[in-house]
């Protein structure tokens, strides 16, 4: 792993957090099913309001037609290089309740809890992944027929990481560049 993109903290953050970080640049070195079912069963386990579990995943392993679909749907700044991915999973968030058929206000939260888990799990085996909100989501919608309480949330490439050099600018520079967040001053504060 390249230097550069560990986290320089201030506290002592779990190293699994410092080291994940979203590459553009995948080896050809294929993801299988095992690995993205293992990935997703990490993402099962998310805490979500009422244990209600607001998501659901559609996954493609590259080569196939259901990858060329979600691949179709990405918007151009994310097709240059999400093309190289082993696997793209597209994230839907279910808006309602099943067993009170009432709205789920906490769905989007809850989902980006269970993706957060997904890239967690899939750093721990080595696969690296990129959570995209570029894509044309009334065009996924459509082509996978979901429900009217189903929302497209984000696609997530996933793939080994390989060498930053063989990206085209804008990317090559993106991916070489150190990792920042805000300081902490920035958005905490003690009540």
């Amino acid at each position: 792993m390249s230097s550069v993109k560990i986290a320089q903290t201030s506290h002592k953050v779990l190293d699994l957090i410092k080291e994940r970080w979203s590459p553009r640049s995948y080896s050809a070195q294929p993801v299988t099913e095992e690995e993205v079912l293992t990935i997703l069963e990490g993402a099962s386990w998310a805490p979500s309001a009422n244990n209600s579990q607001p998501w659901r995943y559609e996954y493609a392993l590259a080569g196939t037609p259901g990858f060329d679909k979600l691949y179709a749907a990405l918007m151009p700044g994310n097709q240059p290089w999400a093309k190289n991915a082993a696997a793209l999973v597209l994230s839907i968030g279910i808006k309602e309740l099943p067993d009170l058929e009432q709205k789920n206000h906490y769905y989007a939260h809850d989902t980006g809890m269970s993706n957060a888990f997904l890239l967690l799990q899939a750093d721990s085996m080595g696969i690296n992944g990129h959570v995209m909100a570029g894509f044309h989501k009334q065009q996924i919608a459509e082509s996978l027929g979901l429900l009217g309480t189903e929302e497209p949330l984000v696609i997530i490439a996933l793939g080994r990481r390989d060498d930053a050099e063989k990206l085209e600018e804008p990317y090559k520079s993106r991916e070489l560049a150190p990792r920042t967040r805000k300081p902490l001053s920035e958005f905490t504060k003690q009540v």
